[in-house]
């Protein structure tokens, strides 16, 4: 079973629309919102194009005026959301000060609510990703890699300035693997957070991930806390 198909179906934007409906949405746009839920929820190899087009009340022919394929689709939306985690984290990061305490609260933070916030997004991107073409797959994955990065500096500034605890082993620093542990953790709200149903708001899911993010390294989380910014980059 393709993973996150039972949590994301409970968020789905909206009912199946009929070819016949009318749409105030913008075609591009209801096409994308319609192949993130459908990507999200079956998996993109199992959609088709004709799945996508009934679900956002368009005819099927209407998809090659804005995409060339059901492959530039996927690299399009996967594309977006990734951009949009990356101005995520650059916010962040602009608003608070040089303290790598708190750069790592804020970035944790955003990323964790990125993830609660836009979960099929969320979704989508980090598990069908690998679908898209060799030259697509390298754009994508130096997106991610940049993500990783500035969780990698922000760990790099804070053993040197002696605020986080040395993460060695065998010798060696592990800045790399605590950075994507770190992540990891944070992606995998996408597949399990539900604030109707669960009870929790986004921003306590983010400020728990934040604080054990810290916790991880040795630092207080209470000398970081409240110098985080809620608001996600326009999308």
């Amino acid at each position: 079973m393709t993973r996150g198909i039972d949590v994301v179906r409970r968020t789905s934007r909206r009912p199946a629309a009929r070819p016949s409906e009318p749409r105030d949405t913008p075609p591009a746009e209801a096409i994308e919102a319609a192949a993130f839920d459908l990507f999200a929820r079956q998996g993109f190899q199992v959609t088709t194009v004709r799945d996508i087009m009934h679900a956002c009340g368009l005819t099927q022919g209407a998809l090659y005026n804005h995409f060339s394929s059901k492959e530039e689709l996927l690299a399009t939306i996967i594309r977006s959301t990734q951009a949009a985690l990356e101005r995520d984290l650059a916010a962040a990061l602009g608003g608070v000060g040089d303290d790598p305490a708190a750069q790592l609260f804020a970035v944790v933070r955003a990323y964790t609510l990125r993830h609660t916030r836009k979960r099929v997004e969320a979704v989508v991107a980090n598990r069908e990703w690998e679908w898209l073409d060799a030259p697509r797959r390298q754009e994508i994955r130096a997106s991610r890699r940049r993500v990783r990065e500035v969780v990698m500096r922000i760990l790099e500034r804070g053993h040197a300035a002696g605020a986080f605890r040395a993460l060695r082993r065998d010798g060696r620093d592990d800045v790399k693997i605590v950075a994507m542990a770190i992540l990891n953790q944070c992606t995998d709200v996408a597949y399990w957070f539900n604030a109707a149903h669960d009870g929790w708001r986004a921003e306590d899911v983010a400020d728990l991930h934040a604080d054990l993010a810290l916790r991880s390294v040795g630092a207080a989380p209470a000398a970081a806390r409240g110098r985080a910014d809620d608001t996600l980059a326009a999308e």
